[in-house]
């Protein structure tokens, strides 16, 4: 490795290492209401899923908005303008504001989305009051998001990953007391893993707002200022950026999500070693995940300080972090994944199924880290539109409609296959394709100067 990655590295990895640990305390909210859920009853656990998935992909593809905003204020931190963070900071709440209306409106409105994936009519009511809740909790969950961004932005995410765990621990007390009940409160339920959530994302931004308000770090932003009026033209700019980000995090998970729709007319094996092989991939995924947005402030910052060397070798001293442990994992998940599927399963049926579908989650896994990666750098270089449609084509064309294909009718002369590794399979291949596609794209953007504009729109003073 060249001398200059090798000084990124370090940088890069503390900074990822610090993100992962805030990544994992945020999937064990899923884990706990989960959890509770499923010990109130089976109704509950049900609803939970349905209303979760709604949801998430809801918030997934809101919080890709504010998520891929990073590289512009890693850049005006790498040009020293402090001032234009500010600004930019202040624009971004109302692309937010925007961001958090047009969710709520999905979330208090879901009857046709229950219709269209025939929600048994049992569940619909309880889904219906547990995404009402969890419409008022979205706008204080971007707006927490938003607060972590900025800070790996800045390259300082360690107060983010402190909150986060800090709600870790008030989410599981309030999980159970709210759903079971006691202390003169009455069982809410699924509706209660809600409520909890509501209460934790409000903690969330109450501290966050305090630390913005306390903490020397951001003053020389001077974020408390009166904010600008709306600048339309600024938020048309960050829209170009965070809208495509946004839909591409939404046809990432969905494409991935939606696998469990198509597999489970295979029955109950099927289904459930599906759910162990998608959960671990989903845990092995958070580290990618760290290390590519660790790499996408450092390279912002490098490009707004006109330094395009240190980009590249930022990029690079993140791929060999991203690769390493890429390989790591995948080779220790081959080497443990029959003693990992029999401790998720006691049955052998869904153990042995289960742990073949793990040889394909250990080369789904090297792809993922490696799209992953690719495609928060592109950001950097500011091309977000073609990653887009390389995952619509991919993702869900030659992933979930080649699986479907594969597994129930045939494709390219193989005959049908109807078991989970057929939907594996062709996911696995089409995100091999997409990393490639990336990586191409990314070859090409490092080797060129980034243009002025890309930070034109955000520098203007107010007026």
């Amino acid at each position: 490795m060249k001398p200059a990655a090798l000084a990124e590295l370090p940088t890069i990895a503390r900074h990822a290492g610090t993100v992962l640990v805030g990544q994992l305390a945020t999937m064990a909210f899923g884990v706990t209401d989960t959890i509770v859920a499923g010990r109130y009853s089976d109704a509950s656990l049900a609803a939970l899923s349905v209303g979760s998935a709604i949801f998430i992909s809801v918030f997934v593809a809101l919080g890709g908005v504010m998520q891929s905003l990073l590289p512009i204020w890693a850049e005006h931190l790498g040009a020293a303008r402090q001032a234009a963070v500010g600004r930019s900071l202040h624009q971004s709440l109302y692309l937010c504001a925007i961001a958090v209306a047009a969710g709520m409106a999905v979330l208090l409105s879901p009857d046709a989305l229950l219709r269209w994936t025939e929600v048994p009519a049992a569940l619909q009511g309880e889904v219906r009051r547990y995404l009402g809740v969890l419409a008022l909790a979205l706008a204080p969950a971007l707006l927490f998001r938003l607060y972590g961004t900025f800070n790996q932005s800045l390259g300082r995410p360690l107060l983010v990953t402190w909150l986060q765990l800090i709600s870790l621990a008030v989410k599981l007390p309030l999980s159970i007391w709210f759903t079971f009940g006691g202390l003169g409160l009455g069982a809410q339920g699924v509706v209660g893993c809600a409520w909890a959530t509501l209460v934790v994302n409000y903690l969330l931004l109450a501290l966050a707002l305090w630390l913005l308000r306390t903490q020397t770090l951001y003053r020389p932003y001077r974020l408390w200022r009166r904010p600008e009026r709306p600048d339309w033209r600024q938020i048309r700019e960050f829209a170009r950026l965070g809208v495509p980000g946004g839909l591409s995090v939404l046809v990432e998970v969905t494409s991935f999500t939606l696998m469990a729709l198509f597999i489970a007319r295979q029955g109950t094996v099927a289904l459930a070693s599906h759910q162990i092989a998608a959960n671990l991939a989903a845990v092995l995924y958070m580290m990618p995940l760290s290390i590519a947005i660790a790499t996408s402030a450092r390279a912002s910052y490098w490009l707004g300080a006109a330094a395009p060397d240190q980009a590249r070798a930022a990029i690079f001293a993140g791929f060999v972090a991203a690769a390493s442990m890429a390989l790591a994992q995948s080779a220790i998940l081959l080497i443990v994944r029959h003693a990992l599927a029999a401790l998720y399963a006691s049955g052998t049926a869904v153990s042995s199924l289960a742990a073949g579908l793990l040889i394909w989650v250990a080369a789904y896994h090297l792809a993922d880290s490696v799209q992953t990666l690719c495609v928060f750098v592109l950001r950097c270089f500011r091309i977000t539109m073609a990653p887009l449609i390389v995952y619509c084509v991919l993702l869900w064309g030659l992933g979930l409609v080649g699986g479907y294909l594969l597994a129930y009718h045939g494709l390219a002369g193989i005959a049908p296959y109807p078991s989970p590794a057929a939907f594996w399979a062709t996911a696995t291949v089409a995100l091999a394709a997409a990393a490639v596609s990336f990586a191409v794209l990314l070859l090409r953007a490092v080797r060129r100067p980034p243009p002025a504009r890309q930070t034109a729109a955000v520098l203007r003073p107010p007026r």
